[in-house]
């Protein structure tokens, strides 16, 4: 079983770039096209846990969603921060590498090489 994914938008170059390299290094991900599927509340958390962070560090705070949300109030709860991006997954900071029960954010594109040591 492939345990690899690569959160991946195709639009991204960034995630482009990511998806490139691992190839470069015989590495063929699962792609999870996560705008088409946006991952599940509890997918994201345990992401999370994998990356390390809190929901505030994967947000794309460009995003028209991110203000028209009002998600910049400091004052919201992981949970609101995680269902924002579960409804709008064009949130979700890209592209996000999940390799040997750790993940990495691929930015920039070269991160991702981290996790295949």
């Amino acid at each position: 079983m492939n345990d690899t994914r690569l959160y991946h938008n195709p639009r991204c170059s960034k995630s482009r770039g990511a998806l490139e390299l691992l190839r470069e290094h015989g590495i063929e991900p699962v792609v999870v096209p996560y705008l088409e599927a946006p991952p599940s509340a509890a997918e994201l958390r345990d992401l999370l846990k994998l990356l390390g962070v809190p929901a505030r560090a994967l947000l794309r705070t460009g995003e028209d969603e991110y203000a028209a949300l009002g998600l910049e109030d400091e004052s919201l709860a992981e949970s609101a921060l995680i269902d924002a991006m579960v409804a709008h997954p064009r949130l979700i900071e890209r592209p996000i590498l999940v390799h040997g029960g750790r993940a990495v954010i691929g930015r920039p594109p070269e991160r991702v090489l981290e996790l295949l040591d």
